[in-house]
């Protein structure tokens, strides 16, 4: 298994919108394309209170290529994401990196 940790900087004030549209949206076509999230986290003490972090699970890194691929095209997503920066853009930046667990992780 692979993991995904990715984590979104907002701009300043824009965080209830990323929740909302994960939330509203963004859960709905991952199930439609088989995305499986693991969890997500808002940022209580840290360098910033405006991120999302979150972990998705991947079978191999092609499962990952053929499936955000297919999200990241999906015109549904493309519509929705763009509705909900009618009134700004949300994001200031997005992080990504793919793990691996070690041998003595409980998450496998």
């Amino acid at each position: 298994m692979i993991y995904e940790m990715r984590v979104y900087r907002c701009l300043p004030g824009r965080l209830p919108a990323l929740l909302k549209r994960f939330e509203n949206t963004t859960l709905k076509l991952w199930d439609k394309h088989a995305i499986r999230p693991v969890g997500f986290f808002t940022t209580l003490i840290g360098e910033s209170n405006q991120e999302l972090t979150y972990f998705l699970a991947w079978e191999s890194l092609a499962e990952r290529e053929k499936k955000w691929t297919a999200f990241q095209a999906d015109p549904d997503w493309i519509s929705a994401r763009a509705k909900s920066e009618e009134d700004g853009q949300i994001l200031a930046n997005i992080v990504s990196q793919l793990l691996t667990p070690t041998a003595f992780s409980a998450l496998k």
